[in-house]
């Protein structure tokens, strides 16, 4: 049974945010996305201000591509580890309290790395920092979809992604700057303490909705919202391992979070070997081109895939599955591409693919389960795709490129998007084409 006691309920939630009296009609479900994507923004601006970073790090610290790749890796591990216990939490106590005080958590983690002294204490405050955002995906995205039901969901989560892109470009490049002129501690210190201002400043503005008001849960055959109520327990999320088509939308994000891994975290000093630029002029290069072009990317296949839904069960699935075919040659280029301008032409149609894909990864997986597990089920596509691809990425780019180069490297990285594709069409063919999946205990 799910225990959640919020303060009021979904259509009072909307009454109070209305500014035109007598009118039903408001804007508090698209206000909620706003103020979770200043949320996202500053959890992906820390988390990409370290990647900015690394030549400094590496200068100071005398770190070698394998300790660099671990920094990433140990984020990337706790994040994912913690995953399944966050959506647990999620799925049990208020959606507001987990993004706040997750918020406030991964800031002050952020404040304090700021003073690390020893590749140790950096080590352990970075992933220390995983266990503060682990929670904030799952609790946002739970919230999302009982404010956004399937005629905007794609849209919403769409639009809420963008700000995975543009925290990725406020992260990359100001730290970037920031840290060429006042060092890499004053730009780590500085997103961490905006960080804790902005959890304070929505403590009354955030509001919590109620579970399911959006859905029906009409596609559980011969299941009634008393019955799903009453499935929420370890019998359920046991099921969960034997839904194929939940378990090949987990593994296309692990391959996919994979490879953008890759080019988050290793483009910054791959740019700026390479081709000889500035440490600001990298990260801006690595960071501002394909996330501005997945800002666009991301709205594209929400339309897209809100649309394709509408006509088919596979609509949003496909749209995934175009996204990682059409970015995979990208990949490859961003690697062996011979001239700076080619790499940044990669760079940004890479972005964008990858916006097309990214803007539906929870929005298909949340029509193949109960409302009252999709903070579970969040968590747990988080700790997969970050353990098998983000905990991977950063420390295996950085074993390949001491064997081979950084570029040959990163290309390689491509496969994963092949692999992702593949899945994605099993689960149009195999598990779709009877109709929506279930969930059975």
């Amino acid at each position: 049974m799910i225990h959640d006691s919020p303060p009021r309920s979904y259509e009072e939630t909307l009454a109070l945010t209305s500014k035109s009296s007598g009118k039903q009609e408001n804007h508090y479900p698209w206000i909620v996305i706003l103020l979770l994507w200043l949320v996202c923004f500053f959890s992906y601006a820390d988390r990409q201000a370290f990647f900015s970073v690394f030549p400094l790090l590496q200068k100071q610290m005398k770190l070698n591509t394998v300790q660099l790749g671990l920094l990433g890796s140990s984020f990337a591990v706790l994040y994912g580890i913690c995953g399944p216990f966050a959506g647990f939490v999620v799925d049990r106590i208020r959606r507001k309290t987990a993004i706040l005080a997750g918020l406030q958590f991964w800031s002050i983690i952020c404040i304090l790395s700021s003073f690390s002294r020893s590749f140790f204490q950096i080590l352990i405050f970075r992933a220390a920092e995983g266990i503060g955002e682990c929670i904030y995906y799952p609790a946002a995205l739970s919230m999302v979809s009982d404010y956004h039901g399937k005629r905007t969901r794609s849209r919403a989560m769409g639009f809420l992604q963008t700000s995975v892109y543009a925290g990725t470009i406020g992260g990359g490049y100001w730290a970037g700057v920031m840290a060429q002129r006042h060092g890499w501690r004053f730009a780590i210190f500085t997103f961490g303490a905006l960080g804790c201002l902005l959890g304070l400043a929505l403590l009354r503005i955030l509001r919590e909705p109620v579970r399911g008001a959006t859905d029906d849960n009409s596609y559980l055959e011969g299941v009634s919202l008393a019955d799903t109520a009453a499935r929420v327990s370890f019998r359920t999320m046991t099921s969960l391992t034997t839904s194929k088509s939940l378990l090949a939308v987990m593994g296309a994000f692990a391959c996919a979070n994979f490879v953008a891994m890759v080019l988050l975290a290793w483009m910054p000093l791959y740019l700026y070997s390479r081709f000889h630029l500035s440490l600001s002029m990298a990260a801006f290069d690595a960071a501002v081109f394909p996330q501005v072009a997945s800002i666009a990317g991301a709205i594209t296949g929400g339309v897209m895939a809100d649309r394709a839904a509408k006509k088919s069960r596979r609509g949003r699935v496909l749209v995934q599955a175009i996204g990682v075919f059409a970015g995979m040659p990208f990949v490859i280029l961003c690697g062996v591409g011979r001239s700076l301008p080619m790499v940044i032409v990669a760079l940004v149609c890479w972005g964008y693919f990858k916006g097309v894909h990214d803007s539906n990864i929870f929005a298909s997986a949340f029509d193949l389960v109960p409302f009252e597990v999709r903070g579970t089920v969040s968590g747990v596509m988080n700790c997969l795709g970050w353990l098998l691809g983000g905990g991977l990425a950063p420390t295996v780019i950085g074993f390949l490129a001491m064997k081979f180069t950084l570029g040959t490297a990163i290309a390689t990285s491509a496969t994963l998007y092949l692999a992702a594709g593949i899945l994605l069409l099993t689960v149009t063919r195999r598990v779709l084409h009877a109709g929506r999946s279930q969930v059975n205990a």
